[in-house]
């Protein structure tokens, strides 16, 4: 649309100053685009390592002739190129014809285009379209518009391959229902973690000297403070022994590269806590937007701070960037997704065998909104997160062939698949369910994980770290209400200003609540008030 192009052009003009993904694409294009177009996914753009050959097992026997249970029947799936994900559907796909007699067609679009054709398909009941991978926040508005159905009535039917809905963990298990129905069959299960030099940190001379300029032990951060103080400390020294000096930080700060995400988990302990469990986003009984709060603010500014101990071309950087140059033994910390623990078991990574990974910090105080005052705590308040899309199989309502689109989610879903799939880095499919973490909190075995090329001090806490996340009761309430993208595009552009130095911090959240504030009174203030109420269970 020519809007969303005029506002790409000064998006790009932005980038070598932004700070943060996506910080140039302002309200305006936010209100022109409608809400949830997905934010690309580049884990593939990574060049430090190379994807192994480690494939999943193929799970459902071929069907007898004339007993197929799908034959002749087309399913049709709607992927972005480039999109990681779409990997394991390819790899399915002759599966999944040989057990069904369907045929399975793969349609790839731009990752512009992902959301707005399948909600125009939807929308005009068009029916080209049975299933897509979808971001958790598309549900707000999917099932607002009644576009796509539940899949109870087939979860335990003995027709289907088999999964357990109760494997997955409460956290991310919250994001494939909507409304007590379940709608999204289970896949991806993202959240940010803390990744850090476990040979670094665990260094007696490093240790020593750290000791000396702090005052405090070196040990993996439990705060932001403590993140800083690290990323200050190993800032300038050769991390990795070429004999070049390294970096304290990673961080992929170019505009159009999901840093609204990173944000988010970022903040979260600056603003919820045991005192106000939810109040992030918006006040629920007006829908005021909170996103200028003091939290918020201070969040901002530290975000800021510890930028400094990366390099400066950081701010050209797009996340595959950020991955590589931590992967490469560059970097002491980094904070993101899932997939850097896999692509550092891979051939290149210059980390296996060092790699550190820790539930993401928290803050000493946080910010109640309701009370309107700090809070302090005397343990480190650590917020968790299922920050990102946790992309998952929806079926849409107008559908042709429900079944067999169905079975094909449910077969990714299977036990089997869903192992390697979470082993891997490259397919940015993440864990989140009990039979992927190791026993005996887990139904894993550490010989899987050891037969999949893991090195066993990297996989014990790169779990343990998920599994921490996950069952934190603390969590950053999802956002994934009609409008949701919107909103993030918003507030990410402001958040491009304050970082480029070209509005304050205060300045910059104040401009994104007036954003939020009109986006709100566009889409309805009460439709978006009871969406917003029912998504957090009020």
């Amino acid at each position: 649309m020519d809007a969303t192009s005029r506002w790409s052009q000064r998006a790009w003009r932005l980038a070598g100053a932004g700070l943060l993904g996506l910080a140039a694409l302002p309200g305006a294009w936010a209100q022109a685009s409608g809400a949830s177009a997905p934010p690309k996914r580049t884990s593939l753009d990574v060049s430090v390592v190379k994807a192994g050959p480690l494939v999943p097992p193929v799970v459902a026997p071929p069907c007898a002739p004339g007993r197929c249970p799908f034959a002749g029947q087309t399913v049709t799936i709607l992927l972005f190129k480039g999109q990681p994900i779409a990997g394991p559907v390819h790899e399915v796909k002759a599966e999944f014809e040989a057990a069904t007699g369907a045929r399975l067609q793969i349609v790839e679009v731009s990752f512009n285009e992902h959301f707005d054709n399948f909600i125009s398909d939807v929308t005009n009941r068009g029916g080209r379209f049975d299933t897509t991978m979808a971001g958790a926040w598309w549900l707000g508005e999917l099932v607002a518009g009644e576009f796509i159905v539940p899949y109870e009535k087939y979860l335990k039917d003995p027709r289907f391959p088999q999964w357990d809905f109760d494997d997955v963990l409460p956290a991310p298990r919250s994001l494939l229902e909507y409304d007590g129905r379940k709608y999204m069959v289970a896949n991806d299960h993202d959240g940010q973690v803390m990744y850090y030099r476990r040979d670094l940190f665990e260094d007696p001379q490093h240790r020593a000297a750290f000791q000396q300029k702090y005052g405090y032990p070196l040990a993996p951060p439990r705060t932001w403070d403590e993140f800083r103080d690290a990323a200050e400390y190993f800032n300038g020294r050769d991390l990795n022994g070429d004999g070049v000096p390294d970096h304290g930080v990673s961080l992929h700060l170019k505009v159009g590269e999901q840093g609204m995400f990173h944000f988010m988990s970022f903040s979260a302990p600056f603003v919820i806590g045991p005192d106000n469990p939810k109040l992030y986003w918006f006040d629920p009984q007006t829908m005021r937007p909170l996103i200028e709060s003091p939290g918020h603010l201070r969040a901002l500014k530290v975000l800021m701070e510890i930028s400094r101990f990366g390099p400066k071309e950081m701010v050209h950087w797009d996340i595959g960037q950020s991955w590589d140059h931590f992967l490469a033994g560059r970097a002491a910390l980094t904070f993101t997704w899932g997939n850097i623990g896999g692509l550092a078991q891979e051939q290149g990574s210059k980390i296996k065998g060092k790699l550190g990974t820790a539930h993401i910090p928290g803050t000493r105080e946080y910010w109640n909104a309701a009370k309107s005052r700090w809070i302090r705590t005397e343990q480190p308040n650590r917020v968790a997160n299922v920050t990102g899309g946790s992309w998952a199989g929806v079926i849409t309502k107008h559908s042709k062939a429900p079944e067999a689109t169905y079975y094909l989610l449910a077969l990714m879903a299977t036990r089997e698949k869903a192992l390697v799939y979470a082993a891997r880095g490259w397919d940015g499919i993440d864990a989140g369910r009990l039979s992927q973490f190791l026993a005996p909190q887990g139904r894993a075995r550490i010989e899987d994980y050891l037969r999949f090329g893991w090195d066993e001090g990297d996989v014990r806490g790169y779990l343990q770290a998920f599994l921490d996340n996950f069952r934190n009761p603390l969590q950053l309430p999802f956002l994934r209400i009609p409008g949701t993208f919107s909103y993030w595009r918003a507030l990410d552009v402001h958040l491009g200003e304050a970082c480029a130095g070209q509005l304050s911090p205060e300045a910059a959240l104040k401009a994104a609540a007036v954003d939020f504030e009109e986006i709100t009174i566009r889409l309805g203030r009460e439709q978006q008030r009871r969406a917003y109420r029912a998504s957090l269970g009020l």
